[in-house]
């Protein structure tokens, strides 16, 4: 990012040099390099994390031994929403040290946690072995989890967007969304793998655990590689932090008191994006299984299908906000994404087959990633550099938690309640709509200069 245009803060000769040498972190590392260090960190965090949801079914029947299968499911993608209530602490903590450590510090930070978190459910006990401390051990795994993903999201965005220039932040954010879309990609690969190859009482006895094993097998690789990074926070390699970059001492106070009407249209246009994410993405596979009846490992292709395609389309989506504007792709993605998903679940309950599963699921992530990749670039470009990670975890942990972290539950909640099968859609649908309120009051971010 050329930082060569920005206005310098008043002071001493030697301030302004050493604020100015700060401030061109990215012209040292090669931006691509950056790109892959960032997408990878990031990527294996969502990858601990979200590995949990694709083997929910089994999790439900080992650790939540109620009765009936629809009650487990519940339980099982109840705790996967648990992890979310963290989001916003750890989003205020982890984001504040951003702030005032620097972006690479709290990315390594996050990622020793969810190292942690990944090891607790990898070796944790069934429920027929101890009993109700299973579930709690499960649960305290998740919300540490969920802490250090509020936290990370922020940082890592940060670091993107400030790697990028005014012409290409869109493109430089949309690989935050390119790294879920990797992981989820991994994930659902070892899923079908592990599903193909073991016979359903070892994957139930031991199989399962794998995936876990592996995300915390490669929490120190994606840290070593995020030591290699150059910092964009100015002054804070080389302790020399310009006065008007300092942290305040009360950051989320200043953030309410300055920021309100900023953190109240984030979240608010959030929440439509994070629950078509959520539900497409992750709980589709669950509901192939649970509702269509498919078998377990041509499921999970939904999951394979759904991210793929966000992988693919996001850097796109990214480039087309650069040009037309972040609200103008938000508006039209999420209108279609709304006007679609209704007769998207009507076909795969008509035809409840993997090849019309599979189509549909490809549709509605193209959608899925225009309709996010502008959202979550948006978010810190609406705060000024001191407080951008604990401003963008904020406003972006406040909107997943609840719509995005529960919507499986809302989901299956909702089917066990009308007893339609339709019932998800409703809820993407509400969702989306409110999402669509507060655009017109937000201002465009794109092509305009952040700092």
């Amino acid at each position: 990012m050329d930082y060569s245009a920005t206005p310098q803060p008043a002071g001493t000769d030697a301030l302004n040099l050493a604020d100015a040498s700060a401030m061109q972190p990215a012209k040292r590392t090669s931006h691509v390099k950056a790109i892959a260090a960032i997408t990878l960190g990031n990527g294996l965090e969502f990858f601990d994390f979200t590995i949990y949801s694709f083997f929910a079914t089994i999790i439900g029947k080992l650790y939540f031994p109620v009765e009936g299968q629809l009650a487990q499911l519940m339980l099982a993608v109840g705790t996967f929403g648990v992890g979310f209530i963290m989001r916003p602490v750890g989003g205020i903590v982890l984001g504040g040290y951003a702030d005032r450590a620097g972006r690479k510090a709290a990315m390594s930070l996050t990622l020793w946690l969810m190292t942690l978190g990944s090891a607790i459910i990898a070796f944790a006990p069934t429920y027929a072995a101890i009993g109700i401390a299973a579930p709690l051990l499960v649960i305290l795994a998740r919300l540490i989890q969920g802490f250090a993903l509020g936290g990370e999201v922020g940082a890592s965005t940060s670091l993107l967007l400030e790697y990028g220039s005014d012409k290409t932040r869109g493109f430089y954010g949309s690989w935050q969304f390119v790294s879920q879309g990797l992981n989820t990609v991994c994930g659902s690969l070892l899923g079908v793998a592990l599903a193909a190859a073991l016979s359903t009482a070892a994957l139930e006895s031991w199989g399962w655990r794998v995936p876990f094993v592996i995300g915390m097998a490669m929490g120190p690789i994606g840290i070593y590689i995020r030591r290699h990074l150059d910092e964009t926070l100015p002054g804070v390699e080389d302790g020399t932090v310009p006065a008007a970059q300092a942290p305040d001492a009360q950051p989320v106070r200043k953030l309410f008191r300055e920021h309100s009407r900023v953190i109240t249209t984030g979240v608010l246009t959030t929440i439509g994006g994070t629950a078509a994410n959520y539900i497409v993405l992750f709980y589709l596979s669950t509901y192939a299984i649970r509702i269509l009846h498919l078998p377990m490992s041509s499921a999970l292709w939904a999951a394979w299908t759904a991210a793929i395609v966000t992988v693919i389309c996001s850097p796109f989506a990214g480039t087309l906000s650069d040009r037309v504007g972040r609200k103008r792709v938000l508006w039209v993605s999420r209108v279609l994404l709304i006007a679609a998903v209704y007769p998207a679940f009507m076909i795969i309950n008509a035809s409840p087959t993997v090849p019309v599963l599979l189509s549909v699921v490809a549709v509605l992530a193209v959608f899925v990633a225009f309709t996010a990749v502008p959202n979550i670039v948006m978010l810190p470009e609406m705060f000024p550099r001191a407080i951008r990670a604990t401003g963008m975890s904020i406003v972006y942990c406040l909107g997943v938690s609840i719509f995005g972290g529960f919507a499986q539950f809302f989901a299956t909640w909702l089917i066990q309640i009308s007893g339609s099968n339709l019932a998800p859609a409703w809820y993407l649908i509400g969702c989306g709509v409110v999402s669509l309120l507060p655009l017109p009051f937000m201002r465009e971010t794109a092509g305009k200069a952040i700092d």
